[in-house]
């Protein structure tokens, strides 16, 4: 595992680590159809995660905890924060299993956010991925239903200013985003202002994809040198249920 260490930001809650590294690699996920509770959110990771819209942390078969952001119902929009913020001018590295699943096709996806408007930040549902109109954002999309600016209904994106319908990069993900766990990596160089986005299956000996390769200034397009990361994800007419586990932020390796 790596460094559970913020750039010049002290320990990220251990709270928030044992909580989404609750759930195990692999086939550990419940199947489609079992029983998820919704765990109230107590004071074993209330202080670590600002939950809003329709994000909320759920048990499956009991023991294994994921923060959910659509539950599967339509038109909805979920985002999720680390309480503890980050320093975005020096390097960090984050990591996450993501199962975005139920639905044929599942919409909308998720998105992997730095902003400076808040905990409390929440945008639109459908294509609007959760983000829409966090204008103090840069995000990076992982996409799974192709509304009309999007090049397909399997790709990655790097956006910039809150809107959806624009985006800075793009990339074809070389593995299927939904029905399917996998794991993302988005590495940060503050030196470089350099986001690197790498994504693999969720199977024992995958190896990882650099897909994204971006030059981005986080700090002065989130406006805030000390800035808040997490997830949104959203659904509109089509519906998924969009789950992340695992998650870490850290400092990079050498």
């Amino acid at each position: 595992m790596r460094s559970s260490r913020l750039a010049r930001g002290g320990l990220l809650a251990s709270a928030l680590l044992s909580m989404l590294a609750a759930v195990h690699a692999g086939g550990a996920r419940a199947a489609d159809g079992d029983a998820r509770t919704i765990e109230p959110i107590s004071a074993g990771y209330a202080d670590s995660l600002a939950l809003n819209g329709t994000a909320a942390v759920t048990s499956e078969r009991g023991d294994k905890r994921v923060l959910e952001l659509t539950n599967g119902s339509f038109k909805q929009a979920g985002s999720a924060w680390s309480t503890n913020r980050i320093d975005l001018t020096e390097p960090f590295e984050t990591s996450f299993k993501a199962y975005l699943h139920h639905g044929t096709p599942g919409a909308d996806g998720i998105a992997f956010l730095a902003q400076g408007a808040g905990p409390r930040a929440l945008g639109g549902w459908g294509g609007g991925l959760g983000y829409r109109g966090i204008s103090r954002s840069v995000a990076v999309e992982f996409d799974t239903y192709q509304n009309t600016p999007d090049p397909s209904s399997n790709h990655l994106a790097v956006v910039l200013g809150g809107n959806p319908d624009r985006h800075t990069a793009t990339a074809e993900s070389s593995i299927p985003l939904f029905g399917k766990p996998f794991q993302a990596r988005l590495r940060y160089d503050a030196a470089a202002q350099n986001l690197k986005v790498y994504v693999r299956p969720v199977s024992k000996g995958s190896t990882e994809q650099l897909l994204l390769d971006q030059n981005v200034d986080l700090a002065a397009r989130t406006g805030a040198t000390s800035g808040w990361v997490g997830f949104t994800a959203s659904t509109g007419d089509v519906t998924a249920r969009q789950d992340i586990y695992d998650w870490t932020v850290g400092t990079p390796q050498a």
